[in-house]
């Protein structure tokens, strides 16, 4: 994407470069690996972009071969860079999918972590329709903190509409520090998405209803329960707290990562299109049962083997 039209959604936030089997078995077995761009931010400006809508991804990526790949790569997805800088001071992170045994991550002093309000201040972010961040970019250092803060204040003071996907990794955050510090930007979003398994850890909470006790401000929350299904609550035109629910779609689980900014993409992708509450949480669901059937973060259809 070339234009220099402000971009209707500006996400914020770390990508790093994803290693991944080439089929589903464990790192320790397999032989054949693949090079993709992971990431919640650029995850969702993949997906959105893909659907048809201007999306750009700001951040910052080393000085090396991997962060020139990773520009090259979500560029080629269709997502507008223009806002990615490179740090000859620091790496490009690097992360690794381990089918059946989760996810290791390698961050620390990355180029995203250097981010800083610094980043955004020629980001138009007041011009855009959506603005969206994740709980992932406070956690990453005192200034990607400060980077959030910054970005809150001034989309709050615009007409944009703020998206936060809360988006808890425990291994980011000092004891204790999550639970406060992410109902606190979630307190200050428009459209905030939690998975109930996060809101159970951080708050307690064992209910869609409950979740919603804890955030009652954002406009419009969407719970997502894993196999279950989503729950969207939003305010009526008279002021009243409408009640949503969308049953997930049957899919087989190659590998969860990833599936939940492929779900936050769609949807946004659908309000912005104006669909009602029903239609945004389908669009969810049928994109993030995509990713839920492959080993890498982004993809836009399931090949199917004939035998």
């Amino acid at each position: 994407m070339t234009s220099e039209a402000t971009p209707r959604l500006i996400t914020i936030g770390e990508t790093m470069m994803l290693v991944t089997p080439a089929t589903p078995e464990p790192i320790v077995t397999a032989s054949d690996f693949r090079l993709d761009a992971g990431g919640a931010e650029s995850n969702v400006a993949s997906h959105i972009a893909h659907l048809g809508v201007h999306a750009a991804w700001v951040s910052a990526v080393g000085d090396d071969a991997l962060g020139e790949r990773l520009r090259a790569t979500i560029t080629a997805r269709g997502v507008d860079t223009r806002w990615v800088t490179s740090d000859a001071d620091a790496p490009t992170g690097v992360y690794f999918k381990d089918p059946g045994n989760g996810v290791l991550y390698y961050r620390r002093g990355s180029a995203a972590s250097r981010m800083g309000p610094e980043s955004v201040r020629d980001v138009p972010l007041e011009g855009a329709e959506v603005v969206h961040l994740s709980g992932i970019t406070p956690a990453l250092s005192s200034t990607c903190s400060a980077l959030v803060d910054d970005v809150f204040e001034r989309v709050a003071a615009s007409a944009a509409t703020l998206s936060f996907d809360v988006n808890h990794r425990p291994a980011l955050w000092q004891p204790g520090a999550a639970a406060p510090a992410l109902r606190s930007f979630a307190e200050r979003a428009d459209i905030v998405f939690v998975g109930l398994d996060e809101a159970q850890t951080l708050w307690g909470c064992e209910t869609a209803d409950d979740v919603r006790a804890q955030l009652p401000t954002p406009a419009r929350l969407i719970v997502k329960d894993g196999d279950v299904g989503a729950t969207e609550f939003h305010r009526t035109s008279t002021g009243d707290d409408e009640r949503i629910f969308v049953p997930t779609f049957p899919a087989e689980v190659v590998e969860a990562v990833g599936a939940g900014d492929a779900f936050a993409a769609a949807y946004l992708a659908a309000a912005l299109n104006g669909e009602p509450a029903e239609a945004r949480l389908t669009a969810g669901h049928e994109r993030a049962r995509l990713v839920l059937q492959s080993t890498t973060d982004f993809i836009i259809e399931v090949q199917v083997q004939k035998g």
